[in-house]
């Protein structure tokens, strides 16, 4: 999990905000239209649909977006999407997995592909590197929430598999399927999430020096300028110091 963590944190210190809250707020709609018109446009009974908004909110995406594409999927408005995930090896030979939502497949494959090539990685088959993440669920609290050992216990109860707390906050681990019914019992025992997402978390990582770094985040922004692509992971590990530099 150390490559989304830092990735996270790197987002943070790129002075981008503006452009990337722009398409970040495009991608949520994309998956918020998607989720309401594969289930009920009522997130109570739609647990794909609740996680999504909660993960808009999360990143401030203000109320009346989330309204205008819940109704959308009522009207059957927008294009029908496909979830294809692609994987692939950026620079170092650093694993890579990018989740897109796509009308065209092969549009997708063709700039994705494209993409890998021209910052120095290449794209693999499905599964050539994702054995190396699991699929799992990660809830987000911010420090104040309370200390590790209330977060802890919480978690238990929640039913949870793990918890890494830090100065920066804590960040709660359980199974994918179980996301939901998790991230329902934290809400009621620590109030409203940070974040409440699916990620793919690393099970191996690669340490990076600086000049391995500013390659495989040129290959990441590169990839998440793509509409079509909803999320990128990678599972790399970077030094304090490393970080501060960039």
């Amino acid at each position: 999990m150390a490559g989304h963590s830092k990735w996270a944190n790197i987002q943070h210190r790129k002075g981008r905000q503006d452009k990337l809250r722009a398409k970040l707020f495009s991608k949520f709609s994309k998956e918020i239209t998607i989720a309401a018109k594969m289930g009920d446009p009522d997130p109570d009974k739609n647990p794909r649909l609740r996680l999504a908004i909660k993960e808009a909110k999360g990143q401030s995406m203000p109320k009346d977006n989330i309204d205008r594409a819940i109704k959308k999927s009522v009207a059957g408005e927008g294009d029908d999407y496909e979830e294809i995930r692609y994987e692939g090896y950026g620079p170092n030979g650093i694993a890579v997995i990018v989740e897109t939502l796509t009308d065209n497949r092969n549009r997708t494959a063709s700039t994705v592909r494209s993409t890998f090539g021209k910052h120095g990685g290449n794209l693999g088959e499905t599964g050539s590197v994702g054995f190396m993440f699991d699929r799992v669920g990660e809830i987000v609290y911010p420090a104040e929430v309370g200390d590790s050992d209330t977060v802890m216990e919480a978690a238990i109860e929640a039913g949870a598999e793990d918890v890494d707390s830090s100065e920066d906050g804590h960040v709660i681990i359980c199974g994918d399927t179980d996301l939901n019914d998790v991230s329902n019992a934290l809400e009621a025992a620590l109030g409203e999430s940070q974040s409440t997402k699916l990620i793919w978390k690393p099970t191996t990582t690669t340490e990076m020096d600086l000049e391995g770094m500013e390659k495989l985040m040129r290959l990441i922004d590169a990839l998440e300028d793509d509409d079509d692509v909803q999320r990128v992971t990678a599972n790399f590990e970077a030094s304090d110091e490393v970080m501060e530099q960039l």
